[in-house]
């Protein structure tokens, strides 16, 4: 019996593989199980090779692995793809009666199930995928009624005839492989009383936008980010919120700055061309020192790259971006979860410090679903912070003695007060230019001087006040030292156990906060050995880690557009370990 099983299926794009894929994740998820998923598709609307894997075990799973127990083929090409994941106990199921015929290794097990010819005796072709859940349904010896309540939700709003349709067709491709077949593999797919939520990066990044007080969004369309907008969109008018799209990243940004300085909440997300046409006004935002999200779920670049596939290649962007010397926060997410308590945190930072703050995610991050029990997103636990807010009773203080506001008073901790419109005595201007307190243009050598160096204290001073930590795994005695940032987390979390295994002991730091960030310092001259993992092709985390302790690190670097796996990982780390041994 096996507690953790991967189940996949793959084809082409337009084939319905997304959908597919998360109606079983969620009948996993409903039985109690966790789930953990991967998307491999075509930066397409038609054709190209697609695939959606699921992860699922009682225990907790944070990575996808080198290993498929289920596959369900609509295309050769789809088991072409995953051959070498598929072992002695694998199944595949496929359509024998399409016009082409699988070729598989003889170790594999074929299971040969007319789909199509199914779900046209449940009501139409369109639900052959559905006959394959069942027939996996049958295999897996997993309740199909759990399968029911997926269903349920996925085509309730579609009337009740398209969802027993559905149903039927399920139990067709369940009976058919009952009736038909005498399988010589061993996997039961248990189900729990636990309760989880399923959601994805994105998704949680808008749930966490919500939790934090966000009332104004605007974004322009692009992969990976675009599941932001698409969760904010009528959710968040029912908090008196608004979604706008925008004909473009630039205007995208600017309707979010409008709103912001209107005194909402705001942010904007995209991923990395729309940042290039962002970073402009990113500069309005940090000079006129209004407080604003930008997110950026990034992926392969540089142009348009590949658009749907992962990368960690925009972190230089996001600390250097942008002409002259702007200050700003730039804290990355390493968990789904993590996406959603620190899209709270960048609002607080924001609006604390009076500064533009970057979130980003990675498609990686972006585009998995993961199982967490409720409470990881106790709304309770949100803290809503909207730092040096002035109202009709406290302005007094920062009027000058002409009675005027001084919106950018020159502060010992660099951070102005803040009066939203229509505080009595508080109105004020600021501008892209150079300017005084009081916000009016100046190019007085002075005063320049005190204005740059007053939003940059604004970081010194959140250096001070604020906790700019790692999360910390492994053996904290370990002489092998790995960090890494982002989405890596998970499998490098895992990757842990395989090395364990080996005898292979490692301390692993996941760093969320780049800038600022942590000083590793003590911790790096603590290690023998210190590896900096990360997607991209340059090492540009290890850079910064290496500039900030002046020492050299170990990099595994990965940027073919496909995310870490922890099987893999843990490979990569003890090679390099054997490599870096051998050299001394």
């Amino acid at each position: 019996m096996a507690e953790d099983l991967n189940w996949a299926i793959g084809g082409e794009a337009g084939d319905g593989i997304d959908s597919t894929g998360k109606i079983f994740a969620q009948a996993l998820s409903r039985a109690g199980r966790h789930v953990f998923t991967s998307k491999d598709f075509a930066s397409r609307i038609r054709g190209g090779y697609t695939a959606y894997k699921i992860r699922t075990s009682t225990e907790q799973v944070q990575s996808v692995v080198d290993r498929l127990d289920i596959l369900v083929a609509l295309t050769q090409r789809t088991i072409d793809e995953n051959l070498d994941e598929l072992h002695d106990e694998s199944a595949v199921i496929y359509d024998g009666e399409r016009s082409w015929e699988a070729e598989y290794p003889d170790h594999i097990t074929g299971v040969d199930v007319p789909l199509k010819s199914l779900a046209e005796e449940a009501g139409g072709a369109i639900m052959r995928n559905i006959v394959a859940l069942g027939a996996a349904c049958e295999i897996t010896n997993f309740s199909i009624e759990n399968l029911d309540e997926a269903l349920e939700k996925r085509f309730g709003a579609k009337g009740e005839k398209i969802v027993e349709n559905n149903k039927k067709a399920a139990r067709l491709g369940q009976e058919y492989v009952a009736e038909n077949y005498d399988l010589d593999v061993d996997y039961d797919i248990d189900e729990t009383d636990n309760d989880y939520v399923l959601l994805n990066g994105d998704e949680a990044i808008g749930m966490g936008a919500i939790a934090a007080g966000c009332r104004f969004y605007a974004g322009y369309p692009i992969t990976p980010a675009t599941d932001v907008m698409e969760y904010l969109t009528g959710r968040i008018d029912e908090f008196g919120g608004h979604v706008v799209q925008a004909e473009d990243e630039l205007s995208a940004i600017n309707l979010a700055l409008g709103a912001a300085r209107a005194g909402a909440r705001s942010m904007t997300a995209t991923s990395g061309p729309g940042i290039d046409l962002m970073t402009e006004t990113f500069g309005l935002v940090a000079t006129s020192e209004t407080p604003l999200v930008i997110v950026d779920v990034m992926r392969s670049g540089p142009s348009t790259g590949m658009p749907t596939k992962q990368e960690q290649g925009d972190l230089n962007m996001t600390l250097y971006g942008g002409h002259g010397e702007i200050p700003r926060f730039v804290v990355a997410p390493t968990s789904i979860d993590e996406c959603f308590w620190k899209t709270v945190e960048a609002f607080n930072y924001a609006e604390k410090y009076q500064t533009p703050v970057y979130l980003v995610a990675d498609l990686a991050l972006a585009v998995t679903e993961q199982t967490f029990p409720p409470e990881t997103f106790d709304m309770d636990e949100v803290e809503i912070d909207r730092g040096k807010v002035v109202d009709d009773d406290t302005v007094d203080e920062w009027l000058d003695e002409e009675g005027r506001f001084r919106a950018h008073a020159n502060t010992e901790d660099g951070v102005s007060p803040r009066a939203f419109p229509g505080t009595a005595d508080g109105a004020h201007m600021s501008t892209g230019l150079e300017h005084d307190e009081l916000g009016r243009r100046t190019e007085d050598t002075n005063v320049r001087i005190e204005q740059v160096d007053k939003r940059n204290r604004k970081v010194d001073t959140a250096r001070e006040q604020e906790n700019w930590d790692y999360r910390e795994f492994g053996n904290p005695d370990a002489e092998n030292l790995v960090i890494s940032w982002g989405s890596n987390e998970g499998a490098m979390v895992e990757a842990i156990d395989y090395l364990e295994e080996r005898g292979v002991d490692v301390r692993f730091l996941s760093v969320p906060y780049i800038f600022p960030r942590p000083d590793l310092t003590a911790d790096i001259e603590a290690a023998e050995n210190v590896i900096v993992v990360e997607c991209n092709a340059t090492g540009q985390f290890a850079d910064i880690i290496e500039h900030d302790v002046l020492q050299r690190v170990e990099r595994i670097n990965k940027y073919n557009g496909v995310r870490f796996k922890a099987d893999e990982l843990a490979d990569d780390i003890e090679e390099t370990l054997k490599t870096e041994a051998k050299a001394q």
